[in-house]
């Protein structure tokens, strides 16, 4: 699929906040379906629809890889370009993966990389096209670890800000997590996403703020979420364990559990019944208001 528009910007001007000096050395690993390790210079990636089916709605996507890595093929520009089939405009981040090298606090950044692209989104949303009502986060695996860390770690914006991006509400105005690690605390837990973002023996406070099922409340976003029966990698019990959090929390879900299928599938074409998840999607976005 080709997109209309496609550009790469930093997600900073200027100085990178929670940073240390560190060259950018990125690698790409093409056995995994090509993948970007060593994140320093955190970016987003625009892919606009065509005008003529452009909707408004706008999704921020984290690529998945236990953040040791970014699956940006699979899981980035491929979802990239399905969004945009269905005239929503998809903006890909690069965010920064947890390392002592290159920042103060690993803990946080790829969350204020995230925070940082969604308040990015609505500040240039009439530039882009975009209603800024109806940006959504999208994220895979650890990606999903992300985006469900930013719907329950948001803030309206600093009205005072000098930067006017910082002005802006960081909180998603909905949420689609794709077998996503979710808790930090579970034995169902990722242990190397855990690992890569805490550490080997974490602060058990610290693990539970970035545990997402323990950080819903009634304002936080509505989700859809998709995992699998036979994922061995995350299991389904994460995607469970947000989704009662929601429904508890009284905050509109649906969430889908396939019986068959690997961890990390993408949009998953080979499977005819796991290929049904981004129709799935799209159905919920219309029928929750989000896709006009």
């Amino acid at each position: 699929m080709a997109h209309a528009q496609q550009q790469e910007i930093p997600l900073y001007d200027g100085a990178i906040p929670n940073s240390k000096p560190a060259p950018d050395r990125e690698t790409t690993d093409p056995k995994i379906h090509w993948s970007l390790s060593l994140v320093s210079h955190p970016t987003l990636k625009i892919f606009l629809p065509e005008k003529s089916k452009a909707t408004g709605t706008a999704v921020v996507v984290c690529p998945g890889g236990g953040y040791v890595h970014l699956a940006m093929g699979h899981e980035g520009v491929e979802i990239a370009d399905s969004l945009n089939a269905i005239g929503i405009a998809a903006f890909v981040v690069k965010y920064r993966l947890p390392s002592d090298e290159t920042m103060i606090d690993k803990t946080i950044g790829p969350l204020q990389d995230a925070q940082r692209a969604i308040q990015l989104v609505r500040q240039h949303a009439q530039e882009w096209g975009v209603d800024p009502t109806r940006v959504g986060i999208l994220g895979f695996s650890a990606g999903g670890h992300l985006a469900s860390s930013a719907s329950t770690h948001a803030d309206a914006g600093k009205a005072d800000a000098a930067d006017p991006i910082d002005r802006a509400s960081s909180r998603p105005d909905f949420t689609v997590l794709a077998y996503p690690v979710i808790s930090m605390v579970e034995a169902f837990t990722h242990k190397g996403s855990r690992e890569n973002l805490l550490g080997v023996d974490p602060d058990p406070e610290l693990a539970r703020s970035l545990s997402s099922e323990t950080q819903v409340t009634a304002s936080t976003p509505p989700a859809f979420l998709f995992h699998t029966n036979a994922d061995t990698s995350v299991p389904a019990e994460n995607a469970v364990a947000y989704f009662l959090a929601l429904r508890k929390a009284g905050v509109t879900a649906e969430l889908h559990v396939f019986r068959n299928g690997p961890h990390g599938v993408g949009l998953a074409q080979e499977d005819p019944a796991l290929a049904e998840w981004p129709r799935l999607l799209a159905n919920w976005l219309r029928v929750s208001g989000f896709l006009k």
